[in-house]
């Protein structure tokens, strides 16, 4: 019997994973021998990463933009773990050059000669391990990497894909939502949905709002009136008060989700915002965020509050496949919609795919060779489940250690 056919049989004792794979590790003599993590050059988003910025003045609005070295996803960083058996797993995360210091210095401590398969365990070892200093941010984005990895040596001891390890799903693709880009050549090629992101908040330019919100109605009129279109505002300073008129402006586009228009620590302005303009309220679009929260927890309080309708976790960044599960079953209980950021690549997609709620996975037009190594491969607007053991990727080392951010810089 191969492993596949092994691991079959045990993951259908029961529902939940965690026990098939705890049975499956106490079989297995795999053992972690090598940690290691390196902050890589995504594309031209970490061109200037490390170098020191210039204002012109206390006053200057770069400062209200600038977001330091260590932001993802411009400060991505991959961990490679190596095993006993020759088995070696690839994870992306975030951080850069600070996160690949928690691995080192601390997560490595955890994860040498422990066996791989035990992957939840270790998951919930590492965060309490670092509950007083890193229950969110880098901390969580360093323990991504290393538990995205983990996953990917359990696909591939199992000799499964991971979207199957978790728990399978009855389809094997998703439709797409373009992110930027040249719309209509994308609507071209099969894609139905489109995102348009912009720097919104307070502090934004008049003018700068303006030309967005106009690019906005006119994709609609030209994509017409049946297409899925979303706005993203990245906002890190928005106010409900701006909000609330900037939504009005758009309301015209008939918008599937508005997505960031907070900071993402305005959770009681989030709810507010589904009270007045979302499901709660006036429901002509809805509420979106999610990307910048982190783990089961912070997502806990997003539900809870009723902060959003349409949740957004980003798997290299939350807290890696484990805490993404725990979300996805969260979001599901509450009957609210998963749809992950970067759900096209590698380490989005088996959440996507796994998730009933999830009707869309996001791509990005622009990319990279080592991004595209991350990416699943996309057929007429539809992203498609990867056939290969673990997560898909054609990652090598050879090529991480290529694309090493300070040998680039």
């Amino acid at each position: 019997m191969n492993r596949t056919t092994s691991f079959a049989a045990i993951a259908a004792a029961g529902s939940s994973l965690v026990a098939p794979i705890s049975l499956l590790a106490q079989a297995s003599n795999l053992r972690i021998r090598e940690v290691s993590a390196y902050p890589i050059y995504i594309n031209q988003r970490s061109d200037g990463l490390l170098e020191a910025p210039s204002f012109d003045g206390d006053n200057d609005p770069r400062r209200w933009r600038y977001g330091g070295p260590f932001e993802q996803l411009p400060s991505a960083i991959i961990a490679i773990i190596k095993t006993n058996e020759g088995i070696t797993g690839f994870g992306m995360g975030a951080g850069g050059s600070a996160a690949v210091e928690i691995i080192d210095g601390h997560l490595k401590h955890l994860l040498m000669n422990t066996n791989p398969l035990n992957v939840e365990q270790l998951w919930d070892q590492m965060y309490t391990s670092g509950i007083f200093y890193g229950r969110r941010g880098v901390f969580t984005m360093a323990l991504s990497a290393v538990d995205n990895a983990l996953w990917d040596i359990a696909g591939q001891y199992a000799e499964m894909p991971v979207h199957e390890l978790i728990g399978g799903a009855d389809r094997d693709r998703i439709e797409i939502y373009q992110t930027n880009g040249d719309f209509l050549e994308a609507q071209s090629r099969g894609v139905k949905n489109f995102k348009r992101t912009t720097y919104g908040g307070p502090r934004a330019p008049q003018s700068a709002m303006d030309s967005f919100i106009n690019s906005v109605l006119e994709a609609r009129d030209r994509l017409g009136p049946d297409v899925r279109i979303m706005t993203d505002c990245v906002s890190r300073d928005g106010t409900v008060e701006w909000a609330i008129p900037f939504c009005e402006r758009l309301r015209d586009a008939n918008l599937y989700f508005m997505e960031e228009l907070l900071s993402p620590d305005d959770v009681f302005g989030y709810a507010e915002l589904v009270d007045r303009i979302g499901g709660r309220g006036e429901g002509w679009t809805r509420i979106a965020c999610g990307e910048h929260e982190y783990t089961e927890h912070g997502f806990r309080v997003l539900v809870g509050l009723g902060s959003a309708e349409i949740l957004q976790p980003d798997i290299t960044w939350c807290g890696g496949t484990t805490a993404g599960r725990r979300i996805a079953m969260l979001v599901e209980a509450a009957n609210l919609e998963l749809i992950p950021h970067r759900g096209a690549s590698s380490w989005g997609f088996p959440i996507a795919l796994t998730s009933p709620s999830c009707t869309m996975a996001e791509s990005f037009p622009e990319g990279s060779a080592i991004l595209d190594a991350m990416s699943c491969q996309v057929e007429n607007g539809y992203v498609v489940a990867p056939s290969a053991a673990g997560f898909g990727h054609s990652l090598s080392e050879e090529m991480v250690l290529d694309f090493q951010l300070s040998l680039r810089q």
